[in-house]
């Protein structure tokens, strides 16, 4: 984790994250609130809201890029920046990826999230160390065919009208 120069806008930015995840806990959902403000000053927020909605996906920051995306009208959303209250989980980190954001800021660190009762670093260790990975989730690939096993891909480069991601 690089520690990197904020400005003014990005800590009044990351002070209005904070107040839409505690907010966000009055109404009965997680403590994790993002907003996600774009190059032509839009903002998306979004609420951690896993319990609420019996998604284990809808965390703040992804609901954030959901919000944010369905707001412009695009899934990338270059020269964005995601300010969240916590540093994003893996999940959120990869999705912050395909969104192809520009930067995150954030306030909590893993470390006070764990210290909350949210600890996220077995999923960090998932990613580091295969023992971890194969006691949590077993991947396995199976050995297919060649033409079998990539005819989606197949498909995807003889359609003409496809939208490349």
């Amino acid at each position: 984790m690089t520690v990197q120069t904020t400005t003014r806008s990005d800590e009044k930015y990351l002070a209005r994250a904070i107040d839409i995840a505690t907010q966000n806990v009055k109404e009965q959902g997680g403590p994790f609130g993002a907003l996600i403000v774009t190059a032509d000053g839009q903002e998306f927020a979004g609420v951690n809201r896993v319990t609420a909605n019996l998604d284990p996906t809808a965390h703040a920051e992804v609901s954030a890029i959901r919000a944010a995306c369905t707001g412009v009208g695009s899934f990338d959303l270059s020269g964005a920046v995601l300010y969240t209250s916590c540093e994003p989980c893996p999940m959120c980190l990869a999705s912050s990826l395909w969104a192809r954001l520009d930067r995150i800021v954030f306030a909590a660190n893993r470390d006070d999230a764990a210290r909350a009762g949210f600890d996220d670093a077995a999923f960090y260790r998932f990613f580091d160390e295969p023992q971890v990975r194969d006691s949590m989730l077993p991947v396995a690939a199976v050995p297919l065919d060649d033409q079998t096993r990539t005819a989606p891909f197949i498909e995807w480069g003889i359609t003409a009208n496809r939208i490349e991601y």
